[in-house]
């Protein structure tokens, strides 16, 4: 099935239902797609949406090709499936990311219903997930969610530091 995006949605079951054992299969479909950013010259952080063992959606960031603020990993994971299960509402789903979200990818998880967040790698700068907010702990939020983070974290921040050495790299001889 082709989505809006154009992008084409698979089946793939890991497992019946996603337990702690299995996070990390499901995590390396994330890093699958975090390294097809790299290639593309984005932030090399990939997301996937798995419900009852099936991976739904997958994504990687695509801010710079397509020009927009909003185009993280997880939005666009998270507009793939809704679109593939036409609703909104994701309960029982869970969203595996290479990195911590941020304040607008945490927050579109919980307006769409996630029961579960797993990340890999946390975000020292911008994560909400416990580094620089902890949104999923707000207690006036009518939906809470499940966070489970540092699955393959070494690898996922190895892809993320190796990504923007070369960038640093990049720039430094481009002003020589």
């Amino acid at each position: 099935m082709t989505t809006p995006h154009g992008y084409v949605t698979i089946e793939l079951r890991i497992s019946e239902r996603e337990t702690p054992v299995h996070h990390a299969d499901y995590m390396r479909y994330a890093l699958d797609e975090a390294r097809l950013a790299a290639a593309a010259g984005e932030a090399p952080i990939g997301a996937i949406l798995v419900v009852a063992g099936a991976v739904i959606a997958r994504a990687h960031n695509r801010r710079e090709v397509w020009q927009d603020p909003t185009a993280h990993a997880e939005l666009i994971a998270i507009r793939e499936a809704s679109a593939h299960l036409r609703t909104w509402r994701l309960g029982g789903s869970t969203l595996y990311v290479t990195m911590e979200p941020c304040a607008m990818c945490i927050g579109a998880a919980i307006l769409a219903r996630v029961e579960r967040v797993v990340f890999g790698a946390r975000d020292p700068k911008g994560g909400a997930c416990g580094s620089v907010l902890n949104i999923p702990e707000e207690r006036r939020l009518n939906h809470r969610l499940d966070v489970v983070g540092g699955v393959l974290e070494e690898e996922s921040r190895a892809l993320l530091q190796g990504f923007f050495k070369g960038l640093r790299e990049k720039t430094k001889a481009d002003f020589r």
